[in-house]
């Protein structure tokens, strides 16, 4: 031996052990002095088999697992079997097993002893480089096969027989791709595998049919488990489906007119770069299906015209390999590294994608047959062709050497330093093909492992020069920040990868196992799109764009789930895409505004059009004054069709979505303070319930005409709005709070319609069409949630009622709370004289006298009601609406106050909003007479001389509000309950349960 190994005449002692347990008739003690003699003979059976074991510890394993191997191989070295070995092996070896546990463990040791044996002969230069690894592929493809066919006799006696349409049985084929499929397989490679059946059809046979999809997904799947799977006994090969149509989540097998739908529609450049290595497996010649097979995929890899622009697809895909290499950390990779054997392959492989449509020598898949192919049409010269496949050679019989030690997949040049030695005495001298494919013998003069670091240097570097020649450098170039996310969408990129990727950027993944779910999730469903090759080139170069700039922005792990679900939502409109890639201005502006708002993701999710809105960025810091929305509304609507209800009623949810996403941007990027926030809002609501109501009354008008008793240009209809929308306080998620009022001053009969009805029933059939129009849920959603619960005798009573039986109710019949909401009320939509109508109700009302002790008592029990049901119970939690101290109790304290003090300050009545109305209590002299005074010594000590409420408590109040307000626009924005830790707004809690009990209690 050139080199020692440890524990190796220990490992030949058990082995010999082994064998006088196993074998006591044939072996006795004398085996060791047998042993003694030859083991360093390298010409004897045992020398041979020392020297492979020295080479590998999964020989050393294998041969104590199988003690009859360990006999043959005592006897006798193996050679290379012929071409037809593996399939009658495995024929003679499956006849007995009658189960899955036995076809398991068959399996597995069959595949380990012929894999020893091939180890043996490429340590002991028994076969060249390569016909060990096609050897490898021939045993593979056996295996794979003979499984197959087992497991397809006890499926169809399971389910039945697939049949097409003519009653033909099917059979499931099995494309084996990349070094399978090119007779190139290395000694521990993963097999990737496509599964397709000529035609869909059913089962016939068995008691219950089924469709042939479903017998083959299943037949695929019980034959992955058969190779896969982990066992006692190892595993056969590891199988990779990754490689077939829409990847992981494709489907498992598919027919032959699927496959051809798929590459001809949407196979991308890598699918294309793969199947030239697809080869179908256990091929029989004569079988039609072979052949329409091979048929329907050539047109899809091969081009009749010469394709250049492969050159440029394969330079991308040898960028994406550096970058693996650089995110993996992996050094001295013989495969993905510069002059590697992935270069030669595509070296070759370029040369196939452009020239094999014409010249048809080109359409094979071994590499090494194609090299010759390649000089003789002038493409390679003879020294490139020469240099090319000696380090082919000489780079696979390394890899090779590599994963035989211990049956495992790498390409790293090992640190141990017996692994060192190894791969040094492997290449001092070994067998290869000439081109007549004769076997000669390479010599390397090696004596240590600089030695064989400079020689495979020198193979690598004479790889590299032909490449660059032909694909360029391009890639050595600096790389952008965010090309570390240009792999993001490789159907190859796993789990692993990503969490290297995250990992890069500073993320622990044990704090964001949710990231990586995501991630994962989101290329798992991309899969299933049907995105268009455009699409999906679009989408290559937005992702590593918008990911890069996520995960440098603080507020990634919000901001990841947001970006990917408007992603999501705009995959198939490539227009919203490419507006993306091609305006960075507007990528980063949409990533700043959903950093801080889910409102605004959210609705650019649901409506990309909305995207639009980004592209002026001074547009979104001086948006629309609020007074001009009615008419900006009235001319965005001029321009659609007015018989057509539906897209109108989308028009004015697109209006008041972009709207929308204006002010919140406004907000977020600090041009709108709060209280302008809600002027904006409101307004809004009004331009849109104005167009709303104007509509409805058109196609009310239409059927029933209108009261004969109105003039030209009037409605005599009123739209009260209560709670937010009355009080000038609309938030980015209210709901508006409708009364609707009519005349009735005068009534009758309606004119010019289909059919007549009485005035106030048209009306009512007003009112319930503005309802209408406000719930429907069309494409663009709903446009606002509407409720009507504040109408006189709420849900008893008519949807709309006249201005006198408005004010009687009011003033005879409504409770105390109904009159609390009527202080944030005003009307939102109708002519100036039914406006002033219902502004004189409301005053009067109002200011009415009332026993103040009672109006306490009401007030405190209503908030008290309130309190119990929907008060937050978390002690540690503070819910800004509902609980003690909060937007409710002010709201309260102000309707209090108004009720309290109009009869003697009628001037009180003029706001609906509760800033104005705390403002107005501060100027308003206190000039009551004590005597008719009906409140308590705390009442008093509220007020001051000269007002309601002293300028100092005004201002407090007014600021805790906004405040309090403020905070809940926040929350609405980034998505968020209006509940916040029981830390803040401390101050203003206890000073307004101060002013609650100064009053109440």
């Amino acid at each position: 031996m050139a080199f020692s190994v440890p524990h190796l005449e220990d490992t030949l002692q058990a082995l010999a052990a082994s064998l006088i347990e196993h074998f006591p008739e044939r072996y006795n003690e004398e085996i060791y002095t047998q042993l003694t003699a030859q083991q360093n003979d390298p010409t004897s059976p045992i020398g041979k088999l020392a020297q492979g074991i020295a080479m590998s510890d999964f020989v050393a394993e294998t041969l104590k697992k199988q003690p009859h191997f360990l006999h043959q191989c005592w006897q006798q070295i193996p050679t290379l079997e012929n071409t037809d070995y593996y399939r009658q092996a495995l024929q003679d070896l499956l006849e007995s097993v009658n189960d899955d546990a036995q076809l398991y463990r068959q399996l597995r040791l069959f595949r380990h002893r012929e894999m020893a044996k091939l180890s043996l002969c490429q340590s002991l230069n028994l076969a060249t480089v390569e016909a060990v690894f096609v050897h490898l592929s021939q045993l593979a493809e056996g295996i794979i096969i003979a499984t197959r066919d087992w497991l397809y006799q006890r499926a169809c006696a399971e389910m039945g027989t697939p049949m097409d349409a003519h009653g033909n049985p099917q059979q499931l084929y099995i494309l084996g791709m990349g070094k399978l499929g090119g007779f190139e397989l290395n000694f521990s490679s993963d097999i990737d595998l496509i599964f397709t059946y000529p035609a869909n059809g059913e089962t016939q046979g068995a008691r219950r049919s089924i469709e042939n999809s479903v017998f083959f997904t299943r037949l695929g799947q019980r034959l992955i488990n058969a190779l896969d799977q982990y066992t006692p006994d190892g595993f056969v090969y590891r199988t990779d489906m990754r490689l077939r149509p829409f990847g992981e989540a494709g489907a498992l097998a598919l027919s032959f007119t699927a496959m051809e739908q798929y590459y001809q529609e949407q196979g991308r450049d890598w699918e294309r770069y793969a199947m030239i290595k697809g080869r179908i497996l256990g091929a029989d010649p004569q079988d039609p299906n072979v052949k329409n097979l091979q048929n329907l995929l050539r047109p899809f890899v091969y081009r009749r015209y010469i394709d250049f622009s492969v050159i440029q697809a394969l330079r991308e895909m040898k960028g994406k390999i550096e970058r693996e290499v650089r995110r993996r950390g992996l050094v001295d990779n013989i495969k993905l590294g510069a002059g590697g054997i992935r270069e030669i392959e595509f070296i070759v492989q370029v040369f196939q994608l452009i020239r094999g449509g014409r010249e048809i020598k080109l359409q094979q898949h071994s590499l090494l047959n194609l090299l010759p192919e390649l000089e003789k049409l002038g493409l390679l010269s003879p020294n490139e062709k020469q240099d090319l496949q000696q380090a082919y050679v000489f780079l696979r019989r390394v890899e090779n050497l590599l994963q035989a030690i211990d049956d495992k997949q790498t390409q790293l040049l090992p640190e141990k330093e017996l692994d060192r030695q190894r791969l040094i005495f492997a290449a001092q001298h070994y067998l290869q093909w000439n081109d007549e494919k004769q076997p000669i013998i390479v010599e390397n003069h090696l004596t240590s492992w600089a030695d064989f670091y400079a020689l495979l240097q020198s193979h690598q570097h004479k790889v590299r020069s032909v490449f660059s020649q032909l694909i360029g450098e391009e890639n050595d170039k600096p790389t952008p920040e965010n090309s570390q996310w240009d792999d993001f969408l490789e159907t190859d990129l796993n789990d692993e990868d990503i969490q290297l990727m995250l990992q890069q950027n500073g993320i622990k993944l044990e704090e964001n196992a949710p990231l990586l779910q995501r991630l994962a999730q989101f290329r798992t469903e991309l899969a299933r799109r049907p995105i268009g090759t455009r699409g999906r080139g679009v989408l290559v170069q937005l992702m590593p764009m918008l990911l890069a700039q996520i995960f440098q922005h603080q507020a990634y792990e919000t901001l990841l789930p947001r970006m990917l679900d408007i992603v999501d939502k705009i995959l198939t409109r490539t227009t919203y895409l490419e507006l993306l890639v091609e305006n960075p201005q507007v990528l980063n502006q949409l990533i700043e505004l959903c950093s801080q708002s889910q409102l605004i993701a959210q609705q650019v999710a649901r409506h990309p059009i909305l995207l639009d809105e980004l592209l002026d960025r001074k547009a979104l810091l001086n948006p629309t004054h609020f007074s001009e929305y009615r008419s900006e509304l009235k001319q965005y609507l001029l321009r659609l069709p007015q018989d057509d209800e539906e897209q109108f009623i989308d028009a004015l949810r697109q209006f008041k979505q972009s709207t929308l996403l204006r002010v919140a941007a406004a907000d977020i990027l600090g041009a709108l303070p709060v209280m302008k926030v809600s002027d904006h809002l409101t307004y809004l609501a009004e331009a849109i319930i104005d167009a709303v109501v104007n509509l409805a009354w058109q196609q009310v008008s239409a059927r029933f005409g209108v009261p004969e008793f109105l003039a030209p240009d009037e409605k005599g209809f009123l739209v009260i709005g209560y709670g937010k929308l009355g009080g000038i306080e609309l938030g980015y998620k209210s709901d508006l709070d409708l009364v609707f009022l009519f005349d009735g001053t005068k009534t009758g009969q309606t004119v010019g319609g289909k059919k007549v009805i009485d005035s106030n029933q048209f009306y009512l059939k007003l009112a319930q069409k503005i309802i209408s129009i406000f719930s429907m849920n069309t494409s663009a959603g709903v446009l606002y949630e509407v409720d009507i619960r504040l109408r006189p005798s709420g849900d008893a009573g008519l949807l709309g009622c006249s201005l006198s039986a408005f004010e009687n109710y009011q003033l005879n019949e409504a409770w105390t709370w109904e009159k609390q909401a009527l202080v944030r009320s005003r009307a939102v939509y109708g002519e100036p004289a039914l406006r002033q109508r219902f502004e004189l109700i409301r005053h009067k009302v109002l200011a009415a006298p009332r026993d103040l002790v009672q109006l306490k008592e009401d007030v405190k029990a209503m908030r008290e009601k309130m309190y119990q049901h929907l008060a937050n119970s978390n002690p540690d939690e503070f819910n800004i609406k509902t609980d003690k101290g909060g937007i409710t109790d002010i709201e309260f304290i102000a309707q209090y106050l108004v009720l309290a003090y109009a009869p003697q300050y009628p001037s009180l009545t003029t706001w609906s909003d509760n800033v104005r109305i705390f403002e107005s209590m501060a100027e308003i002299p206190n000039t009551e007479n004590e005597s008719t005074e009906k409140q308590t010594e705390e009442n008093k000590s509220v007020k001051n001389k000269s007002a309601v409420l002293n300028f100092e408590i005004s201002e407090q109040l007014k600021n805790a509000y906004t405040s309090l307000r403020n905070r809940i626009h926040q929350l609405n924005l980034l998505g968020l309950p209006v509940v916040v830790s029981q830390v803040e707004f401390q101050s203003e809690r206890q000073f307004i349960e101060e002013i609650w009990r100064t009053l109440f209690d």
